[in-house]
C-alpha cells in the first residue's frame, strides 16, 4: 500500500522507484501483488499515461487513511514512555493564531516543559513541508495529497454589517434579496463575487452575487472594514461575537447562513512521528471542538 500511494503521488512507477530508492521492477511487482491480493485493477497504464481506476481511487483514499493511522499507532507505542522535547514549528491563520489557539498552546507548553514552539502565523500555508513546518492549522479542504489531514471542527460563519450601512431606519434584512442590495466586502480566500446562503430551518439555498467594494485575505481586515461601514461581509461567527454584543456590528438575515468552513490539522506523511508532534495533535483534537462556538441562535 505504501508503494501504491507513492506511485499515485509521484505520478509514475519510475518516479516512485526513485523516491523510494528502489528499482522500477520492484515497484511494479509490489503494485501487481497488491492488485492480486485485492482482486481488482488499481491503475490503467499505457506507454505515456497512467490513471487510477474507480477501484484505484477508493483504494488510494483508504490506503492513505490506513497508513496514517498505522504510523500514528506505531509511533505512539514507540514513544508512549518518552517525555516530549525539542522544537515544534506550527503554522496557522493569523486570526486563530493571535487569539483562539493561544490558550490551548499555553496548556500544551505547560504540560510539556521540554518542548518549545515556533508559532508561525500564515493565512495561506502552501508548501509547509518544504518550509520545514511540522504541522499546520488549515481552514478549508486540504488540497495537498502529501499530508495527513485531521478534521478538528467546523467554523460557523454569519453575515454582518455596521448599523450605519442600514440607513436611518436601521431595518435589518431578513432574506437574501435584502442583502443583495447592500455594498459588500469579500474574503477572497473563501468567497469573491457571490455567496451561497442556506436557510437554517428549511434547508433552502440561495445565492447572491455582488461586486465587492473591497477584497482582502485577512479576516481581521474584513471585520475592521465592516465596522467602518464599508460593506456587509461573511465571517467567522466567533470573531464577530464581541462586536455583535457591543452593537458595532449587526447580524443580517440570521436565518440564512453561509456554509461552515472545515478546520483541519495537517502534517506530512512519515513513517515515525516525534512524540512532541503526537502530543500536540492530541491536545488540539481535545481542545478545538469546544472552542469553536456555534453561530448565534436566530
Amino acid at each position: 500500500m505504501e508503494t501504491f500511494v507513492r506511485i499515485v503521488e509521484a505520478g509514475s512507477l519510475s518516479a516512485a522507484a526513485a523516491q523510494m530508492h528502489a528499482t522500477q521492477p520492484t515497484v511494479s511487482r509490489r503494485l501487481q501483488a497488491l492488485e492480486q491480493s485485492l482482486g481488482v485493477r488499481l491503475l490503467q497504464r499505457t506507454t505515456h499515461t497512467m490513471r487510477l481506476t474507480v477501484d484505484g481511487e477508493r483504494c488510494y483514499q483508504r490506503a492513505k487513511e490506513l497508513l496514517a493511522n498505522w504510523a500514528s499507532f506505531e509511533a505512539d507505542l514507540r514513544g508512549a514512555q518518552e517525555e516530549p522535547e525539542g522544537t515544534l514549528r506550527v503554522a496557522m491563520p493569523h486570526a486563530f493564531g493571535q487569539e483562539m489557539f493561544v490558550g490551548p498552546l499555553a496548556q500544551f507548553l505547560g504540560a510539556h516543559p521540554r518542548v518549545s514552539v515556533e508559532w508561525l502565523l500564515q493565512d495561506d500555508v502552501r508548501d509547509f513541508i518544504g518550509a520545514g513546518i511540522d504541522c499546520a492549522i488549515q481552514v478549508g479542504e486540504p488540497a495537498d495529497p502529501a499530508v495527513v489531514a485531521i478534521r478538528l471542527a467546523e467554523v460557523p460563519r454569519i453575515v454582518v454589517c455596521a448599523p450605519s450601512l442600514l440607513g436611518a431606519g436601521g431595518a435589518i434584512p431578513h432574506d437574501p434579496d435584502g442583502l443583495a442590495g447592500l455594498p459588500w466586502l469579500a474574503l477572497q480566500t473563501y468567497y469573491r463575487n457571490e455567496l451561497a446562503l442556506t436557510h437554517a430551518t428549511t434547508g433552502e439555498t440561495r445565492r447572491i452575487a455582488f461586486r465587492p467594494r473591497m477584497s482582502t485575505d485577512s479576516l481581521y481586515a474584513l471585520r475592521s472594514a465592516a465596522k467602518r461601514g464599508l460593506g456587509a461581509c461573511a465571517g467567522s461567527a466567533w470573531l464577530m461575537q464581541q462586536e455583535l454584543a457591543q452593537g458595532t456590528l449587526v447580524h443580517l438575515a440570521p436565518q440564512w447562513q453561509p456554509a461552515p468552513l472545515p478546520m483541519y490539522l495537517v502534517y506530512p506523511h512519515a513513517r515515525f512521528y516525534p512524540s512532541r508532534l503526537l502530543r500536540f495533535v492530541s491536545a488540539m483534537r481535545a481542545a478545538v471542538p469546544a472552542m469553536i462556538a456555534p453561530a448565534p441562535t436566530p
